[in-house]
């Protein structure tokens, strides 16, 4: 192979939020950190060289995104998802999280309604809340091992007022990839109701293999126009810390309101570096990501083995997208706080509790396999020594 995925990096003292703040979050240094959403592999070595290229000439100066750094975009759009994208529909945005709050503010007004598929990325609930907007719950529905939408839910708790919908595709923390069918069935429901779909894409490249990821705007030129699309190279290619993410709005007129906010906020030069990576992501990414791909998959297989021979109290959800588990141990007869403690005190292994993503999640854990086969095994070892101590 020639992208070491076993290598050990050592990220502490980084200001790396996975592990240098594992004692203010889990009270103690000592534990194997499995929770924030980004991977312990480095950075893929034609992002670290393009960066160097560009830092060999040593002004850092005001910049712009040049049509290159757009076209790289669509390229990458069109060859992994099929999806043609024109340069000009593309916004920038300093993160996926900020052109969520910046769409709840150009698209509604305080006291309209925003509807949410909880168990979901947690962020959802406070670029809602934090504007004065209404929440609307449409929770997703656990069967036979398999999340799914409620749309006959949806359909009942839309009101007059309601303006968006924020969804997840792929979906964070189950993993589901939506299927084309589903996405339809979903855009339906918001074109007939007049309700704008914002779609988190981020994890839209980290889908195992058997699937496919379909951008919601790719459907129709009628739901396109009806949908704001986000995404960023920073799961895929890890690069998170470089705030670079992209905004795709179809509709002149959306994407006329989206660029007011970002021009009021002046937020939309970014930075150098940003500019740089995404770039080098998606011009030269493909092989690498194939390999990575290849990689998780092995870690999910592993966590699933080791879970059905070893642990049978935790029943994973096999992710068809993302670096992330999401764990059913409703057997283990705990509620979300009794978990949190469990896996943290007995096993030592820092996750993302279940009831932090909303109703649904209570009884489950967030477990990011984003990093080497030997830490994941070490983490199910103590996890499976934990479980063993406390059956009776």
């Amino acid at each position: 192979m020639k992208w070491n995925f076993d290598e050990e990096v050592d990220r502490e003292s980084t200001n790396c939020q996975k592990f240098d703040l594992r004692k203010d979050v889990f009270g103690s240094a000592d534990i194997i950190p499995m929770w924030v959403a980004d991977m312990d592999f480095k950075t893929p070595d034609f992002i670290i060289d393009a960066l160097k290229k560009r830092l060999s000439h040593e002004l850092m100066g005001y910049s712009f995104h040049p049509r290159e750094y757009f076209s790289s975009i669509t390229g990458w759009l069109r060859e992994r998802h099929g999806w043609e994208v024109e340069e000009d529909w593309i916004s920038f945005s300093p993160g996926i999280v900020p052109a969520l709050n910046l769409c709840t503010l150009a698209y509604t007004r305080p006291g309209d309604s925003i509807v949410i598929q909880p168990p979901v990325y947690n962020p959802f609930f406070d670029a809602v809340k934090n504007h004065g907007r209404n929440l609307i719950l449409n929770q997703l529905v656990f069967s036979k091992g398999k999340w799914r939408m409620n749309l006959d839910s949806l359909r009942k708790i839309i009101t007059p007022n309601t303006r968006m919908i924020i969804i997840c595709n792929p979906h964070n923390p189950v993993g589901r990839v939506w299927d084309p069918e589903e996405l339809r069935d979903l855009a339906d429901i918001c074109l007939k109701n007049d309700i704008i779909i914002l779609s988190d894409e981020i994890h839209c490249d980290l889908v195992m293999p058997g699937y496919r990821h379909t951008p919601m705007a790719s459907l129709s030129s009628k739901i396109s126009s009806n949908t704001i699309t986000c995404l960023s190279p920073s799961k895929t290619f890890n690069v998170a810390g470089l705030a670079t993410s992209s905004v795709i709005i179809s509709n002149p007129v959306l994407r006329k309101d989206f660029k007011a906010k970002i021009d009021h906020l002046h937020i939309g030069n970014g930075n150098i570096f940003g500019t740089v990576s995404s770039h080098a992501a998606y011009t030269n990414g493909s092989e690498w990501l194939s390999a990575l791909l290849e990689y998780l998959e092995g870690n999910i297989e592993f966590v699933m083995e080791q879970c059905k021979e070893f642990i049978p109290e935790i029943i994973p959800v096999r992710p068809e997208a993302t670096c992330l588990i999401w764990l059913d141990c409703r057997k283990l007869g705990m509620n979300g706080k009794e978990l949190d403690e469990f896996f943290i005190r007995k096993a030592g292994v820092g996750l993302n509790e279940g009831s932090l993503y909303g109703p649904g999640g209570e009884g489950f854990m967030r477990m990011n396999i984003g990093t080497t086969r030997g830490r994941i095994a070490q983490a199910m070892e103590q996890i499976r020594k934990a479980v063993e101590s406390i059956r009776t």
